[in-house]
């Protein structure tokens, strides 16, 4: 049995629509334009420096100047201020202190009255004096106020006063009389308050004490050391 064929007729293909993209142009922000630094003003040029102009150095003459002996280096202002320091004498007070005090009033309060008479006063005075070391000695002054009336004692008052001194740049002979006058006559002012003091809270007037003379003190013991001696005498 034949058949017959129906041919069917072929599908024509579908064309898709093509989209067209439109590009739109993005429009770009102007560039800020770049402030130009301001143009400086040209500075002001200085005048150049003249170059001195170098003479030719003047020919030695057959008669040139002697050439000076180079002097001796002088010492520093400081340097001889310290030596004119050291040369210069020195004595100074370590220390001064009471190294015994006392004060009888043995017929008190008999002899405190006011109807008898002034009883006469005696003073006596002392030096001593001992070496620590080779530059420091302490020097002693003893003082005694003796007072008496009709042939009996009214009071007694004694002080040993002393003071340790430093000195240096003294002269050999000149060690004794510091030692002797000038020691003693720095510790007298001191010693005399205390007298005066003891003799007012004893009772009685206070006695001040005339200053002595030292220089003279230190003589008469020079001559009587030198009589028991037969010669001249040195204080060691």
């Amino acid at each position: 049995m034949a058949t017959k064929k129906t041919e069917i007729p072929a599908k024509k293909p579908v064309k898709k629509a093509e989209k067209k993209v439109v590009k739109k142009a993005v429009k770009k922000p102007a560039a800020k334009a770049a402030k130009k630094p301001a143009a400086k003003k040209p500075a002001a040029k200085k005048p150049a420096a003249k170059k001195p102009i170098a003479k030719p150095a003047a020919k030695p003459t057959a008669s040139a100047a002697p050439v000076e002996a180079p002097q001796a280096a002088q010492p520093a202002p400081e340097q001889q201020g310290n030596n004119a320091e050291m040369a210069q004498p020195m004595l100074r007070i370590l220390a001064q202190y009471i190294k015994d005090v006392s004060f009888e009033n043995p017929n008190a309060p008999d002899s405190l009255r006011q109807d008898q008479a002034a009883p006469a006063i005696s003073i006596n005075i002392e030096i001593g004096r001992q070496m620590i070391d080779e530059n420091t000695v302490e020097v002693v002054l003893m003082l005694g106020a003796k007072a008496e009336r009709d042939g009996k004692p009214v009071f007694l008052c004694e002080l040993e006063y002393a003071g340790l001194f430093a000195f240096g740049n003294i002269a050999e002979d000149h060690i004794q009389p510091m030692l002797l006058i000038e020691c003693p006559r720095l510790l007298f002012p001191f010693a005399r308050q205390i007298i005066a003091e003891l003799t007012q809270n004893g009772g009685y007037p206070p006695i001040l004490l005339e200053p002595p003379d030292f220089a003279s003190m230190f003589r008469d013991e020079m001559m009587r050391r030198a009589q028991e001696t037969g010669g001249s005498v040195t204080f060691n």
